[in-house]
């Protein structure tokens, strides 16, 4: 991961607006075996995450403050999210079937082929104090972006236990959803002040910027746009179906709210 945490303005060189990004190798061979297992293998990862979690949520808190005050997060505030995002970035890479190479559990991993860039910058305080309202919009688009690539992950697991590998539009579609992920969670953070663009990839100029990686830039063909509706669409009808399904479980056949069956339903009132 590359940070540089002194005030930069979020701009590249040709004046084009700068945002996070990611770095994955292009799809290559993966062992068969460690797709097969691939899930299983990684829950001590999804423990690590969840506790580094909930210490990354109370950092963002105390960021969110010390922002509205200085008009930036802390060096120390930014440095342990910036390494938070970088671990659950790589995790979900694993996850996703991007990667076969199993993520270290350190916060630092330099020479692991999953890689973030961020260039934190001075923040707007008025984008600060309302960034749980301005991040709506993008939760809704991530949230059903990731919902449905894990509603027909199974699909592309079988594929590359069969293939080995991935295909190049899946691993298109699936690295854009990894990437506009790892920009939200930037965003709320408040790691950057560049609002998570970039789900269907970048524009067709950024072919003129010298490659990276696979996904630097994130150049997508016709297969990978399109399978990236499917996931919108499928992450929708899953959260539309969830809803039903939870509205349905919370009534008798009288149509009357059942309490032993409603105190399940949090958020309900």
């Amino acid at each position: 991961m590359s940070q540089s945490w002194g005030p930069r303005p979020p701009v590249t060189t040709d004046g084009a607006e700068w945002r996070p990004a990611l770095d994955i190798p292009a799809p290559g061979p993966q062992r068969r075996w460690t797709v097969l297992l691939r899930w299983l293998l990684l829950i001590p990862q999804y423990i690590v995450v969840c506790l580094l979690g909930i210490a990354a949520f109370l950092v963002t808190v105390a960021g969110w403050f010390a922002a509205l005050v200085l008009g930036r997060l802390p060096d120390a505030i930014a440095s342990f999210l910036g390494m938070y995002l970088a671990y659950e970035t790589r995790v979900a890479a694993s996850s996703m079937l991007l990667v076969d190479r199993y993520p270290p559990f350190a916060l630092t991993a330099p020479d692991h082929p999953v890689q973030i860039e961020l260039r934190p910058t001075t923040l707007n305080r008025f984008a600060v104090l309302f960034r749980l309202i301005l991040m709506i919009p993008a939760a809704i688009i991530v949230n059903f972006a990731a919902a449905g690539w894990f509603a027909i992950g199974w699909i592309f697991w079988i594929i590359a236990i069969v293939l080995g590998r991935l295909p190049g539009p899946v691993f298109g579609a699936t690295a854009a959803v990894a990437r506009y992920r790892m920009r939200f969670g930037a965003y709320t953070s408040m790691l950057t002040p560049v609002y998570p663009k970039g789900l269907f990839g970048d524009q067709p100029a950024a072919k003129a910027e010298k490659a990276r990686s696979a996904t630097r830039p994130l150049l997508l063909d016709t297969g990978a746009k399109v399978l990236i509706w499917v996931f919108l669409v499928i992450g929708l009808l899953t959260q539309v179906f969830s809803r039903t399904t939870a509205d349905y479980d919370g009534h008798d056949d009288n149509g009357l709210a059942n309490p032993a069956q409603v105190v399940h339903l949090p958020g309900r009132s």
